[in-house]
């Protein structure tokens, strides 16, 4: 079938990327869903951090590819061997299918599904291969969901069905931002009635994470960021907010501290406001090449733990049930997380916006195109 997608050609142009234009809009041929897939049509896009490090070239991938990960829609097909799911279902997606069966598989979410990892690296789906053509050449998939287009075709794996009352936009968000911040705080992380929480980096994932603390109530909870605006969002979702220096200078620590900017400065501060005894939990994803600097006597002489959190080490098909039974009961309010609703031809503009710090999540919303 045709479909309509945003193709990023080449990674590393100029800024503003309004004027480049990295990203195409272009007519695509997709292929229909094979044994354990689904076609699904796209209702909502979330722009996140992991698709803008493509295309600023601090994340490399093969390229062309059609970008995006945070997405919902509405399943208009099944592969065969796919029983379990209904036509017409409303679905997350979710960027890093499981297997089920390898020794990653195994560990609740801590480690990441081998075999999915493998074929996000690839950039193909997890059954192998790809389903995207322009002009007879293959377009490579992005974390086996491209869902910066009208439709796409997944692996049964990278969907999760959710209720109807869940709107597009907030189910989309569900599956990166909130699974990935949420997670950090719920699995990871794990804080203890009366342990206070940190967030360091306010981004969509950041601020789902200080999202979910806050609604766990456990203790207090403080958002972190160098950008004033960032701040004020914090302390609208019911958190004290300060500066990195300032939590340097003031010596303010916490039991749990969410790293969520990927960069070595918000690496250092979060391992230096970590009280003892706590766990320092990073998320953020910076460049290969980046090298932090910390003081390994601190972790001895307190007792801290830091850890790694991949997807929230969450298991998508446990938790993102659990994050929107959250938003149903008012506890979790994943709607603060959306800054804008814009179209696909905006795409690259909502770049520039998510690059200079002005966004948190703008979702593309497919009927208005």
């Amino acid at each position: 079938m045709k479909i309509r997608g945003a193709v990023l050609e080449h990674s590393g142009q100029d800024r503003p990327y309004a004027r480049s234009r990295p990203l195409v809009i272009d007519e695509l041929d997709l292929d229909p869903p094979g044994p354990g897939e689904v076609l699904v049509r796209i209702e909502a896009a979330g722009i996140c951090h992991s698709d803008l490090s493509v295309v600023d070239g601090n994340r490399r991938r093969p390229l062309p590819m059609l970008l995006g990960h945070e997405a919902a829609g509405r399943v208009e097909l099944l592969g065969s061997d796919v029983d379990d799911i209904a036509i017409g279902q409303r679905v997350v997606m979710t960027f890093l299918p499981r297997c089920g069966y390898c020794l990653a598989c195994g560990t609740n979410g801590r480690l990441p599904c081998s075999a999915g990892s493998a074929a996000n690296n690839d950039a193909i789906l997890l059954g192998g291969g790809v389903r995207l053509r322009r002009g007879g050449k293959a377009i490579n998939h992005h974390l086996g969901i491209s869902g910066f287009a009208t439709h796409t075709v997944v692996d049964r794996r990278s969907v999760v069905p959710i209720g109807d009352d869940i709107p597009p936009d907030i189910a989309a968000v569900l599956g990166c931002a909130v699974l990935t911040g949420g997670g950090a705080v719920i699995n990871a992380g794990r804080p203890q009635p009366g342990d206070a929480v940190m967030v360091v980096g306010l981004g969509g994932v950041g601020m789902a994470a200080l999202l979910t603390a806050v609604a766990l109530g456990h203790g207090e909870v403080m958002g972190v960021d160098p950008l004033p605006d960032k701040l004020s969002h914090a302390r609208a979702a019911g958190a004290a907010a300060c500066t990195p220096q300032e939590v340097i200078e003031s010596g303010i620590t916490a039991a749990v501290v969410v790293e969520a900017a990927g960069s070595a400065r918000a690496f250092e501060t979060a391992v230096a406001a970590t009280a003892p005894g706590g766990t320092t939990v990073t998320v953020g994803l910076p460049g290969p090449e980046i090298r932090a600097t910390i003081a390994p006597l601190g972790l001895v002489s307190g007792a801290r733990t830091i850890t790694g959190s991949y997807l929230g080490s969450a298991v998508p098909e446990r938790d993102i049930p659990i994050f929107a039974q959250m938003w149903r009961d008012g506890v979790l309010p994943v709607e603060q997380l959306i800054t804008s609703r814009i179209r696909l031809s905006e795409i690259n503009s909502a770049m520039d916006e998510l690059a200079d710090g002005k966004a948190v999540r703008q979702i593309i919303v497919f009927d208005q195109d």
